[in-house]
């Protein structure tokens, strides 16, 4: 099965990682119409697309227009009925497009499809996420707790897939999976008009799934379709950056789909603009250690 959409990735500074991404696509999705949009790199990024064997786009944005408005403009020159938005830290493994193709196929209500994701050590990354609550900053992917109590309600609420389910190799559908690596029918996202633009980086992913979701179409994770990714390149070229994006796109979700009233908005942005500071702070006392 070749795949004869397009891939469209959203590159800030990631020129190394994007040079292998760039190659696994070469090897794994040789049919693929490529097209980076690039977030106004200064490291040479420009580099690793001229050299990239296959039919590769570089689209420059002479400035840094974040994640949700990179794709948006990536899609926009999009070619086929389907598309996969990979990151540039992300390698393709063997098979992973086939599967996702192949689960958009059996489920024609499905929107998006996701493989499971791994961390450079083979570890299964958890890309596959329930519903944000307000209860996510405690229970989250990577918080302390979660670490304390993996087995627990609230954990396996925000990480709902387990294992068992990846070794058995069953697709399921989830609330939303990670922007990393997702294949998307592009009907389907002209339908809810792409990604909300107002997230500059972080949580797009999850507010595009739920606006889906509620359109009537379903999510899934397809643990047989296998990712490498490299968490956070571009956020670690701008650190101070990305901490300030990702509280304030958590803010913009919860405002949009939890925080329904005044006085819940008002107390979301404040805890969440205290969670910002302590983290800066934190940041910056690290660095001087």
């Amino acid at each position: 099965m070749t795949f004869n959409g397009s891939i469209v990735i959203v590159n800030f500074n990631s020129g190394a990682y994007l040079a292998d991404c760039l190659a696994s696509i070469a090897a794994y999705a040789p049919e693929a119409h490529v097209v980076v949009v690039d977030n106004a790199s200064v490291d040479g990024s420009d580099r690793a697309t001229a050299s990239a064997p296959g039919r590769v786009e570089l689209r420059p944005t002479g400035e840094n227009l974040g994640f949700a408005r990179g794709v948006n403009r990536g899609v926009a020159h999009a070619s086929g009925d389907r598309v996969l938005l990979l990151n540039p830290d992300c390698r393709l493994l063997p098979g992973a497009v086939e599967s996702l193709v192949a689960e958009l196929d059996c489920h024609p209500e499905c929107a998006i499809a996701g493989p499971q994701i791994l961390n450079d050590d083979g570890s299964l990354q958890g890309s596959a996420r329930g519903d944000p609550t307000l209860l996510t900053g405690l229970f989250g992917r990577s918080t302390l707790f979660t670490r304390l109590f993996p087995r627990s309600r609230l954990a396996r609420q925000n990480v709902p897939v387990d294992s068992a389910l990846i070794e058995r190799g069953a697709s399921c559908e989830v609330d939303w999976i990670s922007g990393a690596c997702m294949l998307a029918r592009r009907d389907a996202l002209a339908a809810v008009d792409g990604f909300d633009e107002r997230y500059f980086m972080y949580w797009e992913d999850a507010d595009l799934c739920r606006r889906l979701r509620h359109r009537g179409y379903s999510i899934r994770y397809v643990p047989a379709a296998r990712v490498v990714h490299t968490i956070g390149q571009s956020s670690r070229a701008a650190r101070a950056l990305a901490t300030r994006a990702f509280h304030r796109s958590a803010y913009t979700y919860y405002a949009t789909h939890i925080a329904r009233t005044p006085p819940a908005r008002v107390a979301a942005w404040f805890l969440l603009m205290a969670r910002c500071r302590w983290k800066l702070l934190s940041s910056r006392f690290a660095r001087l250690d």
